[in-house]
C-alpha cells in the first residue's frame, strides 16, 4: 500500500529459468497478495475511505505462463474495479494451458483479457485465438472471359463472332488468416483493441548503426551530464552550441594578431 500511495515502480526478477519451483510459489504469493490489496482499494480506498476513482496500477507480468495459477485469475476478472491494470506476456497460448493443466480454465483467462497484440507466432492455435474473433468480409472478384465461336453458315457473310465480358462475383473470405500472422516481419504486429478494433503495428527496431551505444549505462551517463531541469532553463547543452576545434583556434589566433 505504499508503494501505491507513493505511485512507485517496484520490480521483481524471479529468475524462473534458474529456479521454476522457487519462481512459481513467490510468483502466486504475491498474485495472491495482490488480489487481497485490491480488495481492500475497492472496498476502503487507498487512504482508508472509499473513493469513487481509483488509482491506476499497472501490472506486466512477462513469461506469466511459468507464474499463473489459481491466483491469478481473480486478478483479472475482479481486481479491474480497484484500478488493476494487467498486461502478461508469452511466446504461445500452449504454454499457458500446459501450466494450468485445464483448456476451460486456460480460456477464463484469456477471455479476462480486453486487448490482444499479437506478433509473429509459430502455433498455429496461438495465431487462431486473435483469426477467430474476426468477422468474415465481402470481396469483389473480377474476372474477365473472352471467347470466339466459327460460323458453320457457308451461306452467311459473318466466319466468326468474339467476345469479351467482365465478371464481377461477390464472395466471403477471412478478414485475417493465421497464415498472415505466422509469416509477419520482426517488428510488425496485430492488435485487437478494446476487444472488437484492429489495427496493424509497426515498430521501431533499434538501429544498428557503429555510432549506436555500447550499453545502457553510456546513454544514462550522457543523459545525467546533459540533463537540465526547469530551474536551469537557460543553459544550453554544450553540443548543441560549441564550435568546432579548428574554428575556436582559428579565433584565438585572429585576436592574438590584432592584439
Amino acid at each position: 500500500m505504499d508503494v501505491i500511495r507513493r505511485k512507485g515502480i517496484v520490480y521483481v526478477g524471479l529468475d524462473a529459468l534458474t529456479d521454476t519451483t522457487v519462481a512459481s510459489a513467490v510468483g502466486n504469493s504475491m498474485f495472491a497478495d495482490l488480489v487481497s490489496v485490491a480488495g481492500h482499494i475497492y472496498k476502503h480506498g487507498v487512504d482508508g475511505e472509499a473513493i469513487g476513482t481509483p488509482p491506476t496500477i499497472s501490472m506486466h507480468a512477462d513469461e506469466f505462463n511459468e507464474l499463473i495459477g489459481d491466483e491469478f485469475v481473480p486478478l483479472l476478472n475482479k481486481a479491474g474495479g480497484a484500478g488493476f491494470q494487467v498486461t502478461a506476456y508469452t511466446q504461445t497460448w500452449s504454454d499457458v494451458e500446459a501450466r494450468i493443466g485445464n483448456r476451460a480454465k486456460a480460456g477464463q483467462v484469456a477471455g479476462n483479457f480486453n486487448t490482444l497484440i499479437m506478433l509473429r507466432v509459430k502455433e498455429l492455435a496461438t495465431a487462431e485465438m486473435l483469426t477467430d474473433q474476426l468477422p468474415r468480409v465481402e470481396v469483389f472478384t473480377l474476372m474477365s472471359v473472352s471467347g470466339v465461336d466459327d460460323s458453320s453458315d457457308p451461306g452467311s457473310g459473318i466466319d466468326f463472332k468474339s467476345r469479351n465480358e467482365d465478371r464481377i462475383s461477390v464472395s466471403e473470405v477471412p478478414m485475417l488468416t493465421p497464415a498472415e500472422l505466422i509469416t509477419l516481419p520482426k517488428g510488425q504486429a496485430f492488435a485487437l483493441l478494446e476487444g472488437g478494433q484492429l489495427w496493424k503495428v509497426r515498430m521501431p527496431l533499434p538501429a544498428t548503426d557503429a555510432d549506436m551505444p555500447e550499453s545502457l549505462t553510456e546513454i544514462a551517463n550522457e543523459m545525467e551530464r546533459t540533463y537540465i531541469t526547469n530551474d536551469h532553463w537557460y543553459r544550453v547543452q554544450e553540443s548543441w552550441w560549441a564550435a568546432p576545434a579548428d574554428l575556436t583556434d582559428s579565433a584565438t589566433e585572429d585576436e592574438a594578431s590584432d592584439g
